[in-house]
């Protein structure tokens, strides 16, 4: 995820908002000069720096599909809510469904210090947000969807939960097949790029598989691997 790293302001002593203990361990939202921040279990997921790379990940997913009317879109993981935020901007997405597993984090969007960055998206009626931990949902779901945007971890090779690993997994993938139609397409965010994740999904049975790279301010860039289901 973007980081706060020389941004005016983000050397101060960061301000803790919530702490929560959940299912899946500790999860804090704090303020950092002009920044919100989502930790989990200590570790850096993201803030509200940016968001040029979440806002790519769905402009890319819809880019690689065909002109087939009103996609119905499945974004991974809510977080600050820029994914969620700017596929509502876009008229061309059909039902936009946004799996996060974190109570907390629907919270605060819903009455919470995020709220103001979601609302407008939020009061969309093509959006639904549903609390469920996303390599659960893709297992046991009968919804179809034409894109899948993940964003749950730092990136396959780099995940915050170990569980989550397993989305990125010959298995996690079939699954994730399962759950796209046809010509349907998966764009999964990385902190950085995964050429054996190139490889995984290939031997899943996946087609036009690419990694397309988004600068950052500083250190390697940020990417978006994509995939499209045969069909």
């Amino acid at each position: 995820m973007p980081t706060s790293y020389d941004i005016p302001g983000a050397h101060d002593t960061p301000q803790v908002l919530d702490r929560r203990e959940g299912p899946y361990g500790e999860v804090v939202l704090r303020r950092h000069g002009n920044l919100l921040q989502i930790i989990a279990n200590g570790c850096f997921l993201m803030d509200t720096s940016d968001g040029r790379s979440e806002r790519r990940l769905v402009d890319a997913a819809l880019a690689a599909l065909d002109a087939r009317p009103t996609p119905h879109l499945l974004v991974g993981g809510l977080g600050v809510g820029f994914s969620l935020a700017h596929a509502a901007t876009d008229p061309h997405w059909g039902r936009i469904t946004v799996v996060e597993r974190e109570r907390a984090v629907i919270d605060w969007h819903h009455h919470g210090p995020l709220a103001e960055l979601s609302r407008q998206a939020r009061q969309d009626p093509r959006t639904h947000i549903v609390e469920a931990d996303l390599v659960t949902h893709v297992n046991e779901t009968s919804a179809t969807y034409d894109a899948l945007c993940l964003d749950i971890d730092n990136g396959p090779g780099w995940t915050v939960d170990e569980e989550n690993s397993s989305l990125y997994s010959p298995a996690g993938l079939a699954s994730c097949a399962r759950v796209l139609t046809p010509g349907g397409v998966l764009a999964v965010w990385s902190a950085q790029p995964s050429p054996g994740f190139e490889e995984t999904l290939w031997n899943a049975g996946f087609q036009q598989v690419r990694t397309e790279e988004i600068p950052v301010a500083r250190g390697v860039p940020d990417v978006v691997h994509l995939a499209v289901r045969p069909g």
